[in-house]
Order: C-alpha cells, then structure tokens, then sequence
C-alpha cells in the first residue's frame, strides 16, 4: 500500500476506495456468492467442527433453495428477518438465501435474551424471527414465542439445521443494487450489545459491507488456499465480514459453534489453519494448548493470528510469534457501527503489530480530536472520529443520529485513539472506561495494558468503584492462572511502578473472579462486573496512594 500523508491531525488512506479484487465490484451478497460458485464451484467455502466442507457449489445451491422455502412462507424483498443462531453452516446458508431474496437482515447474538429480542424485532418491525429450539441450555423456542406473542404479524420459524426448501424456480428476479431512490438499500440491521443502555441499531448496505471486506483483504491477501479461523459469531458484523473476505477471494473459513479451549485448537490444527483467531482470548488458549507439547507445533501451516482491537501487552506479539508461529499477532479495529475501520498488514514492521491497529485504508478519513475539539498531536490521546465507505448510513432509531455525527459528517467512536505520524492507529481506552479520582481522569485500559504481563494472571479488568474521600477508586479485577498465587495490592502496585505507571494512578484494591464476564465478541461487560463488586467494604487505603 502506498504511504499516505497526513493532511493536518486527519489521516485518509491514499485516494478513494476502489475494491482491490473485482469479486468485491458486484450489485451485492448474492451476486458475491454467485460469481465465486460459478469462477470455483470445487473449492471449500467452510469447515465446521463436524468436520464437514461445504464447497461454494453447495453453498449456493443450498441458498436458492432455502430461500425459495422462505418466500413460500412470506418473506419478500425488503422483509426485515431476524435471526439468532449459532456459528453453523445453515446460518450462512441463511444468510445468502435471504440477501437472494433482497430482505433486510437483523442477526442477534446468541447471549441477547427476551427484552433484548423483544425490543429490537419491535423497533426494526421484523417480520419473521429463526431461532434454534434450544442452545447451551436455553430455551430459544420458548423465547422466540413469548416475544412473537407481544408483536402481532411476528412470525417464529425454529430450525436446528434444517431449513425451508422450495423450488428455485420460483424465486423473483435477482436484487438490484439500487434502490428508487438510486442509492443502495440497507439490507443489514447491527445492534449493539446493549450492556448499559437500550440497544442501537446501525443500518448497513451490501456495499458497505464489501468495503469493510475490501479493508481485510487490502491488508492480509487472503489466498484461495487459505482457511481463517472464524471464531466470532457469525451473526457479529465481524462474522459476517469473515465470510465475505473469503468469498471475495475464493478461500476458506473455519467455523465452530461453541469455543471450546480443548477441541477446538485441535480443529484448527486438523483443519490447517492458515490465519488464525478470533482474539486474545482465544490465542491464549491455543498458546496454552501449544505449550502442553512444545515440541509439536499444533499451527504448522499459519501466517498470521487475527486480533480485533483487544488490550494486549506488546509482548504478547512476541510471544505469539515465537510460540505459534507466523508473523505473530496482526489486529484490527472497527465498531457495529464502522466495521474494519482498519487493519494492520501482514508484512508491516513488529513495532507496529505489537501495539497498533494498523492503518486505514483508502478512502476512509480519521481523526483525532482533543476534549476542546481541536485537532490532537501525533501520538496525543484524544477522541477517533471517521468517515468512511463501510460507515453505518444511520441508526434504526433516527434520533440518534444527530449525537453520533460531527458538523462535519465524522462519526464519534467514543474511543480513545492516539494516531502516529506514520498513520498507526493506536487504541488507549473508552471515553466512559474513565475512572475520576480526586477530579483526575485515569484511563482503565491505560492500568490495565501495563497490569497483562504480570505473572500468574490469566485476566485482568481495571474498574472505578465509588469512594467516599476521593470519588471514585480504583480497583484491579483478577483472574489468576491454575495453580498461581493470589497477587496483592503491593505486587500489582509495584510491578505498575516498574512500568513507568504515575503513583497516583495505581490501584487502592484488588478483586479475585474466577472468569471475567464477557459478551459474544470476548469483550469484558464492566457493568456488570462493577455490580460484582461494588458492595465490597471500602479498603482500608495508604495514605500515599489517597
């Protein structure tokens, strides 16, 4: 990629978008799948822990009958679908039959429950909900008809795998790219986790989609040979764009639908993994696996481990590198709202892999902003803002637009970014992940990057918890590793002072989990760890540390 330059504190990859494979200058999903069936109808689109391969053939064929089975049941062009399925082969089957069909797609990660679900068929009007009967020991069936019984015309079609078939011959003209209007129709509607307050939706189109596809593949060139790991729920935007980098680019995707830190590493190395994730969580467990045999490497075939913009020490890349082999950890970073906002490439230098988000690509346009509005130095902490192709075109809810978007058409990530003069995209922490103490703001990620290497600990949070002296307090959460000691508030202390941490930062408490909570995508729900935690008595504190 060629170097650009930055115009001010913006940073906009060089020129406009334009796709790097012509598979990605199609009229839409479908159009996607059905070029890469006709150009490659032998190779494997998916691997599953089954251990099936589902080639695009297939995959295509079993689409258009899936979604001639959906029309004869009533879904029609532009009819919002809602599903919440696990990370299976039919999903994806799905998915194509209803992009076949033009309908707008509403998928749900599979931790939402019934107000959640409730809330959002309501307000994107959906029309039809697939759920599976029952999942990890919840009764989604029984979920599925409560919420359809408070909707009238909310339809509920339970599927374990199989799903309607009908005749394709019956099915409507293939989607137009355009709407009237003359601009692509939104078929995707994303929500957000919701943890602290009602869910939003971001509205997508197919293009859209394909830009933040373009982002991936710009940066790591996938090739048809290769098979990536596709850990994240396939109903997460980031699932979603999996599959459609590897169509783009005729190569393969393996998929499971449960992680589990035994079987699923030897999966992947069944299945040859060639790139690797989905996140750090998951790569510690492959690096636990791995050191079980030290002298057989269980990834003989990868080239890169795929992070999304997770904490990490920047020896973790190192790490990685030596222990599992390839070029060692390469990230990137997006939101529901902005997917694939950028990635790191694969042969970009270990200084930037260790710590970075990588860069933006052509024609999406950063910056970073201080709490005055004004534009930050390079390397200066301050809000992201973006504009970009794979940009959200709105909430469902239009009245939150108005808070989401600058005067100048930037949307506010409400992430804490520190750009370099080279265009590395560095993330330092959430604008509300602030812990106030003694009118000082301390970023929670800022602790809890320097707090990742200390020995014996498996997981580390850094949350603020009330303070009758001082505000708010500052508390690690661990987890540690089998076998490892409890750390004390001294140790943590010390090993932060090691690091360069200012004395006024460091934590007055310390908390033992056994697991930190977690939604869908691995990302700890601090919400709900502050409520663990909250009705601890309040430490007896230093004097020094007040």
């Amino acid at each position: 990629m060629t170097a650009a330059e930055p115009v001010g504190r913006t940073w906009q990859g060089t020129g406009p978008w334009r796709p790097t494979t012509p598979a990605l200058d199609t009229a839409g999903l479908w159009q996607l799948l059905r070029e890469t069936a006709e150009r490659t109808p032998e190779a494997v689109a998916v691997f599953d822990e089954r251990r099936r391969a589902v080639t695009y053939a297939e995959l295509r064929e079993a689409a258009e009958r899936a979604a001639a089975g959906l029309l004869a049941r009533g879904v029609e062009p532009g009819s919002v679908v809602s599903w919440q399925l696990p990370s299976r082969v039919e999903t994806i089957v799905l998915f194509f039959a209803l992009s076949r069909l033009g309908a707008v797609q509403n998928p749900l990660i599979m931790m939402l429950r019934e107000p959640e679900v409730a809330f959002i068929t309501a307000q994107a009007g959906s029309r039809l909900l697939v759920v599976p009967s029952v999942f990890r020991g919840t009764d989604h069936g029984a979920m599925a008809d409560a919420v359809a019984a408070g909707q009238p015309g909310l339809d509920v079609l339970v599927s374990d795998g199989e799903l309607p078939a009908g005749d394709p011959a019956t099915l409507p003209p293939e989607p137009s790219r355009t709407g009237p209007d003359g601009r692509p129709p939104v078929r995707w509607l994303f929500y957000t986790s919701g943890t602290t307050a009602e869910p939003k939706g971001a509205q997508h189109t197919d293009q859209g989609l394909l830009a933040a596809a373009d982002t991936f593949c710009r940066a790591i060139e996938p090739l048809p040979e290769d098979r990536t790991a596709s850990l994240a729920p396939i109903a997460h935007v980031g699932g979603v764009l999996h599959v459609l980098s590897a169509l783009a680019t005729g190569s393969s995707i393996i998929i499971t639908d449960v992680f589990d830190p035994a079987s699923t590493p030897e999966q992947l190395g069944e299945q040859r993994v060639t790139l690797g994730g989905s996140g750090v969580p998951f790569i510690k467990a492959y690096l636990h696996r791995q050191r079980q045999r030290p002298d057989e490497p269980m990834f003989p075939d990868v080239r890169a481990w795929l992070v999304g913009g997770s904490p990490r020490p920047p020896s973790f890349h190192a790490e990685v590198k030596a222990e599992l082999g390839g070029v060692g950890i390469v990230s990137g970073y997006g939101l529901t709202e902005c997917p694939y906002l950028s990635w790191a490439r694969v042969d970009d230098p270990d200084d930037a892999l260790a710590s970075t988000e990588g860069r933006p690509p052509p024609g999406t346009e950063v910056v970073v902003l201080r709490a005055d509005g004004s534009r930050a130095d390079p390397g200066e902490a301050g809000e992201l803002r973006v504009r970009a192709p794979q940009l959200t075109v709105g909430y469902v809810d239009a009245g939150l637009d108005a808070d989401a978007f600058d005067e100048a058409g930037y949307f506010r990530t409400g992430d804490l970014a520190r750009l370099d003069d080279r265009g590395y995209i560095t993330i330092t922490g959430r604008i509300k992940d602030v812990i106030i103490r003694n009118m000082e703001n301390i970023s929670a990620r800022e602790v809890e990057d320097r707090l990742m290497d200390f020995p014996g600990l498996a997981e580390v949070a850094v949350i603020g918890l009330p303070d009758p002296a001082t505000g708010e307090r500052v508390c690690a959460v661990v987890v540690p590793e089998p076998g490892h000691a409890v750390p004390t508030l001294e140790e943590l202390c010390a090993h932060l002072a090691e690091r360069g941490l200012n004395r006024r930062k460091l934590p007055v408490q310390v908390e033992v989990v056994e697991a930190l909570p977690r939604n869908a995508m691995g990302k700890v729900m601090k919400p709900q760890l502050r409520s663990r935690v909250q009705d601890v008595p309040t430490p007896d504190v230093p004097e020094v540390l007040r």
